[in-house]
């Protein structure tokens, strides 16, 4: 089975390519992942569990990325077991500067095999699609959500920051104020 798309995603090529080795991102964008687990920079160990055709399959597989190229693209290659059958293949991920952020493009070339692969080719590329859509969905939500909220984080700071050189300017002034009027005061006694 082969499969490509593209995405856009509103930020800057950098922080796309490392929310796509954040474990703790990719854990939430994968559709029904129950498990992610980190074992080097390069090897992760995953459980999910997502309904392809009448199955429920729950798969659990290891994932390794090589020929990295950072930031620009690395290949995932994957495989995987569940009661239903077996799932390998691996994805070809290109990142590329746009106008307005960065251009995601991924190549699948996937295998099934076992009881799964008996629903037909057609329903299991429909649902890899599906399947690739929500998490590039969820990825984008999260990463550039994210990103907002760091950028949120950064203006409220700011903006305490502000308050308080503020607050020690009122300060400052009444102070002097009082020094002048009690300084005044003191003259015309």
């Amino acid at each position: 089975m082969k499969l490509s798309g593209s995405y856009q995603i509103n930020l800057e090529k950098q922080k796309v390519w490392e929310a796509l080795n954040d474990a703790d991102i990719l854990r939430k964008s994968i559709p029904g992942c129950e498990n992610f687990i980190k074992n080097s920079d390069t090897e992760f160990t995953a459980t999910a569990t997502n309904k392809i055709g009448p199955f429920n399959a729950s798969f659990t597989g290891d994932i390794k990325l090589k020929e990295i190229n950072a930031p620009i693209s690395y290949i995932i290659e994957g495989s995987g077991n569940s009661l239903v059958g077996f799932a390998s293949g691996e994805a070809k991920v290109n990142l590329e500067d746009i106008e307005g952020g960065t251009k995601l493009s991924y190549e699948v070339d996937a295998n099934v095999g076992g009881k799964i692969a008996q629903v037909g080719s057609r329903l299991i590329d429909m649902t890899a699609k599906k399947m690739a859509d929500i998490f590039f969905r969820n990825f984008s939500e999260l990463i550039t959500s994210k990103n907002a909220l760091s950028e949120n984080e950064k203006n409220i700071e700011q903006s305490k920051t502000k308050n308080k050189n503020k607050i020690k300017n009122k300060l400052l002034f009444y102070t002097s104020i009082l020094i002048l009027l009690a300084i005044a005061g003191y003259y015309l006694i």
